[in-house]
């Protein structure tokens, strides 16, 4: 067999942590998306750089933000687990918080590039014609950023199989529950003659990635021609 048990057990952690964090991240990016894209207000440019802040700070102290917030003892954590008996930190379900969170800048630059791109006529058409925002919203502007929807979610998806400081700083690295590849490669690349593991490993994740990438950027051109005016 190509991997081992424990590896394919790796795989299917980041398979599944990577899943979540888009299925939860992707609506909330193409909201935030809409409204850097096609509204005008003040302090928009804050909102901008706080989406765009985990591109450029170190995973670590992403991950180390969300052990503070999110931990059993922080203000957000401890809520969750007092109200709900939900507990993110060292589990999985915070893997894909950690996920999420480092993915969603890109998502969000995915679907904004893909809204304005747009022909803004076709929305002041509807709007001359009595289409409430709303219905605009889902009648065109969605419709027509589908493409960019999906390269979205394809390359959050793909960037989340390769996070790794966020991850091991949040939810530690535990097999079977928060070791997703990246955190498989660094262990095995601590272990005496772990290099032939590390990498087999090394080989699916950039397997993994290139797909996810030629993915979303067949989409992205195939995505319909109009231009805003």
């Amino acid at each position: 067999m190509f991997l081992s048990a424990a590896e394919l057990q790796a795989l299917t952690t980041s398979l599944i942590v990577s899943l979540r964090a888009i299925l939860f991240a992707l609506p909330l990016a193409i909201g935030v998306a809409w409204l850097l894209a096609r509204t005008q207000w003040r302090g928009k440019v804050v909102l901008d750089a706080l989406v765009l802040a985990p591109l450029v700070l170190p995973p670590v102290v992403v991950g180390y933000l969300l052990l503070l917030l999110f931990g059993v003892r922080g203000p957000i954590g401890s809520l969750l687990n007092e109200w709900f008996g939900m507990r993110l930190a060292f589990t999985s379900a915070g893997a894909s918080l950690a996920v999420g969170v480092m993915a969603f800048p890109l998502m969000v630059r995915a679907v904004r590039l893909s809204l304005e791109a747009m022909d803004s006529g076709l929305d002041e058409a509807a709007a001359s014609l009595g289409a409430t925002r709303l219905d605009r919203l889902f009648n065109i502007q969605l419709p027509l950023a589908a493409p960019g929807i999906i390269a979205a979610a394809i390359i959050g998806f793909a960037a989340g199989l390769g996070e790794f400081g966020a991850v091991i700083t949040f939810v530690s690295n535990v097999p079977g529950e928060t070791q997703t590849l990246p955190l498989a490669i660094y262990s095995a690349l601590q272990e005496p003659g772990g290099d032939v593991k590390a990498a087999r490993l090394a080989v699916l994740s950039l397997t993994l990635a290139l797909i996810g990438l030629v993915l979303a950027e067949s989409i992205a051109q195939a995505g319909p021609s109009t231009r805003r005016r």
